[in-house]
């Protein structure tokens, strides 16, 4: 055969098979209506190759729930102690870990859900305290003990008594 003839034949081939695997009906128009082969007329054949079929649908794409913050404080639980009541108050790992701005605001408003009652003069301030250099002093401590008892002093008394102004530590 000459090479002509052979591309020929490809060609006619080509198009058999496409038409046996595709359909080769006439009927009907669109995408719907199956691949089409457009007619050459030039002195060479070729073969257009049908669209790409389509792709099935995936499913609908899931939009992710708004996003709930991590809990800062996993426990604030009261306690008695020799010297009266004491607020033990346990950061979760996140908590131990974050240090942006309004953190120490969400994490007392945490200890507030967990025990209303520690809304007393001074608490915020020992939580404070211990929110800022417990976790760099003593960052394995399990818990941060808060006491209502306890005086409300400057930020400088407050840290030089290692936030336990007025007594020991509990």
């Amino acid at each position: 055969m000459r090479p002509d003839s052979v591309r020929s034949f490809v060609a006619a081939a080509a198009l058999l098979a496409i038409a046996a695997t595709s359909g080769c009906s006439n009927t009907g128009t669109g995408p719907e209506a199956g691949p089409s082969v457009e007619e050459d007329t030039s002195s060479s054949s070729r073969i257009v190759p049908p669209p790409a079929a389509p792709s099935r649908p995936g499913p609908p794409p899931v939009t992710p729930p708004p996003s709930t913050p991590v809990p800062l404080i996993v426990s604030a639980t009261w306690a008695d102690s020799d010297f009266g009541v004491t607020l033990k108050v346990a950061p979760t790992p996140a908590g131990r870990e974050a240090w942006g701005a309004l953190d120490a605001d969400a994490a007392w408003q945490e200890v507030l859900q967990l025990a209303p009652d520690a809304d007393t003069p001074g608490m915020r301030e020992q939580f404070d305290c211990h929110w800022t250099w417990a976790r760099i002093l003593e960052p394995d401590k399990p818990t941060w003990n808060l006491e209502p008892w306890r005086p409300v002093v400057a930020d400088e008394q407050m840290l030089a008594e290692g936030c336990n102004p007025g007594g020991p530590e509990v």
